[in-house]
């Protein structure tokens, strides 16, 4: 499982090509991911720390690069822009060139155009509805039919059947959720059941000696373990009953390269429950990855037909 991982994370590495606003000379990077391409275009465009951190931009047209999964549907060689903080993308043609100006003039409001940026992965390859985290499915359910019919290029009708499909991964997911915050109750309840079972059955005992001190993740010098994960996902980790369930593919693997120990004093956790949700990462990226394998498997051997027909997707049982 794990050499599969990496190779997949092998196949993901992606040539670019970035640049400075208002600077000729350009940099091929090869990255595996947004972080990594942003990480490599601070260090050679030399941008100042306190100008950090940087928005990466298409060059042909402006739009914001802020999404993993956006990234990894870009092709080889895709040109981006970095605009330090408070840098604006604007672009003028001029004869043969393109003039770089520190006015805004074209203003890209990613808010405004996230739904579109997704489309565009689902119109590339339907299977990246599985890697998608929750809100992105919940983004594409609520855009007007008509709207998402027009981008993707497709009749209502099938757009209808895309919405309803992804209905019913995101209800997958919830069920998925109830099902094991009614395990962890149980499990609790039992836990609950047999300490009271010990406390009547045990004769009374003696004055309990000190207790150990427990590893809370820290240093020897009292300096909390740093994570590298953003303050969203941690939200997320610390807040939801099954936050493997919400996150994207990009960020679990984020969960999984985290030492143990910092992620857990991060989390205000012990290191034993920051392992299990690791686990529980590793396994859903695992699912996650395997069924892309699966349908990229089937594409093959269906030799003569189209890769994933919109018209073949089931009808959703469940409505919105």
């Amino acid at each position: 499982r794990g050499s599969a991982r990496r190779q997949a994370m092998a196949a993901r590495l992606k040539r670019c090509v970035v640049r400075r606003r208002d600077g000729p000379e350009q940099h091929g990077v090869a990255a595996t991911c947004l972080r990594e391409l942003r990480d490599k275009a601070c260090g050679l465009l030399a941008i100042d720390k306190a100008r950090e951190p940087i928005t990466l931009v298409l060059a042909e047209d402006g739009t914001i690069v802020d999404d993993e999964d956006y990234f990894l549907c870009l092709p080889s060689n895709t040109k981006f822009v970095a605009l330090a903080k408070d840098e604006k993308w604007s672009g003028k043609s001029l004869g043969s060139g393109t003039s770089w100006l520190s006015e805004a003039v074209d203003e890209v409001d990613s808010a405004a155009e996230k739904w579109k940026q997704l489309a565009r992965q689902l119109k590339g390859d339907l299977s990246n509805i599985i890697l998608m985290s929750e809100e992105d499915l919940q983004v594409l359910i609520d855009v007007p039919r008509s709207d998402l019919a027009e981008e993707l290029a497709q009749s209502e009708t099938k757009t209808q059947v895309l919405q309803d499909t992804l209905q019913q991964v995101l209800d997958r997911r919830e069920e998925e959720r109830q099902s094991r915050q009614l395990l962890e109750l149980y499990l609790e309840a039992l836990k609950t059941e047999d300490s009271v079972l010990s406390k009547v059955a045990e004769p009374q005992a003696a004055p309990r000696k000190e207790m150990d001190v427990v590893d809370t993740g820290t240093s020897s010098t009292g300096t909390p373990a740093k994570t590298a994960l953003s303050d969203q996902i941690l939200a997320a980790l610390r807040e939801k009953p099954a936050p493997e369930l919400c996150l994207d593919s990009q960020d679990l693997e984020l969960v999984l390269k985290e030492d143990r120990a910092a992620l857990a004093s991060a989390l205000g956790w012990d290191k034993q429950k920051a392992g299990a949700l690791q686990a529980a990462c590793d396994q859903e990226l695992s699912k996650r990855l395997q069924q892309v394998q699966t349908l990229h498997s089937l594409r093959s051997t269906s030799k003569g037909k189209k890769t994933l027909p919109w018209g073949d997707w089931p009808s959703s049982k469940r409505k919105k």
